[in-house]
């Protein structure tokens, strides 16, 4: 896994802990700054990135764009 594609990773894992707080958490978590940080992330992806994680992350499907990097895209 290339180094862009490790820190969208983490990125990725970041927003879905931050969601999964969002009914007790107290004050809530911006997620709006994830959310642009993940598109920040995508943009900087290099030439030659797998169409198939490109198409997850312009469908905003982050989950399937998680498991894609983590080699588990079949799943969904």
């Amino acid at each position: 896994m290339q180094e862009s594609e490790q820190k969208l990773l983490n990125a990725l894992l970041d927003l879905e802990a931050a969601v999964a707080t969002m009914p007790t958490a107290n004050p809530k978590p911006n997620l709006g700054a994830k959310f642009q940080e993940i598109d920040a992330l995508a943009a900087q992806l290099p030439k030659g990135t797998h169409p198939q994680l490109i198409h997850y992350l312009q469908r905003k499907s982050y989950q399937k764009a998680r498991l894609f990097l983590q080699g588990r895209d079949a799943e969904g």
